[in-house]
């Protein structure tokens, strides 16, 4: 009998999406079939990385960014419940009229969970930073994470990477399951000399792209920008020095990083987990106004992993700060199937 499983992540850049890849490839490897469930750009990622699997269209989030990131929340929070209300509402048809679904796997979407199968929660935010209101945004997100059969943290037992965001003395049922990326280190010659990966939703991502653009443009470095704009058709064109893709499937991005001597990239969780599996010299540029990348790029300088820069402080000699930093690095670590009990006991 097929036995499927429902993946889903939470739209807000491709950093939930690309982590739930090696997950998808880890069930696929253990005879499960996952299902695909998300919206956007990353529901539209994950069928280009999958095309075979059936997928599952929820309602969005519509998470915007503002000056002001924890006021406008506050403001969408009616949009965001009645989203969440939605989507259980989804999933709960989808479960009864698929009766070979044994589980569910939810990266940060709220309602995604069900009482009749075994439900997982995946976050490395134990604790949701926003400033003043940092207990009750973390009290919160805890009470949605106990709704949950277990939850798994992406990161090794210590924190490595996400420092304060995973430790809490609270009874969560939370596993450890160690770095979570969809790449593999290759011992490949770097002869790229810088790679930028710009991501993120929108503003945001069009103000970096051309910050960034600008920033280089007389470089007579070979550069490489990968613009993270996921579209119908994969596009490249080169301007000077510096070729341009408008987006890389997960195969091509792998290679690419691996022969860059030097990458920029936001301080996303999911970005941070990536470059570390392979070993990479980062420049991290946060997100504005969002309180976890300023945090983890705080994080990781500290312990002199990398340098960051605001979007407005940062100019092309910052890139030597680098070389004080000991770059990202850990081991590739294998997903233990045994987690997947959980859905074999349904």
């Amino acid at each position: 009998m097929e036995k499927k499983v429902i993946v889903a992540p939470l739209h807000w850049g491709l950093g939930h999406a690309s982590r739930c890849v090696p997950i998808i490839n880890s069930l696929l490897e253990n005879n499960f079939t996952p299902v695909i469930a998300s919206d956007g750009e990353a529901l539209q990622f994950l069928k280009q990385e999958f095309p075979r699997l059936e997928s599952l269209e929820l309602p969005s989030y519509k998470i915007a960014y503002h000056r002001n990131i924890k006021l406008k929340i506050l403001f969408q929070l009616p949009t965001i419940l009645n989203s969440v209300y939605k989507e259980k509402s989804i999933i709960h048809d989808f479960i009864l009229k698929n009766k070979e679904v044994v589980g569910i796997i939810s990266d940060n979407r709220f309602g995604v969970r069900s009482r009749l199968l075994p439900s997982v929660y995946i976050t490395h935010q134990l604790n949701v930073l926003s400033g003043v209101t940092t207990f009750f945004s973390s009290f919160f997100h805890q009470r949605i994470i106990k709704k949950f059969d277990e939850c798994w943290v992406p990161d090794i037992s210590n924190s490595e990477f996400s420092g304060k965001l995973s430790i809490t003395n609270k009874n969560l049922k939370a596993t450890f399951i160690g770095v979570l990326s969809r790449f593999q280190k290759e011992h490949t010659e770097e002869e790229i000399d810088l790679l930028v990966l710009i991501s993120g939703p929108e503003p945001n991502r069009s103000l970096l792209e051309r910050k960034l653009i600008s920033e280089f443009k007389k470089s007579s470095k070979k550069i490489v920008f990968v613009l993270g704009k996921i579209e119908g058709k994969q596009q490249k064109w080169t301007i000077g020095n510096s070729t341009f893709y408008n987006y890389l499937l997960s195969t091509q991005l792998q290679t690419i990083i691996n022969s860059s001597k030097v990458v920029i990239s936001r301080s996303g969780y999911s970005s941070i987990m990536d470059l570390a599996v392979l070993g990479k010299k980062v420049f991290f540029i946060p997100t504005e106004n969002q309180p976890e990348q300023e945090y983890l790029a705080t994080y990781l300088k500290r312990k002199g992993m990398a340098p960051f820069s605001t979007i407005a402080n940062f100019s092309k000699e910052k890139l030597f700060e680098i070389q004080n930093n000991k770059g990202l690095a850990t081991k590739k670590m294998v997903f233990d199937v045994n987690l997947f009990g959980l859905f074999k006991s349904k």
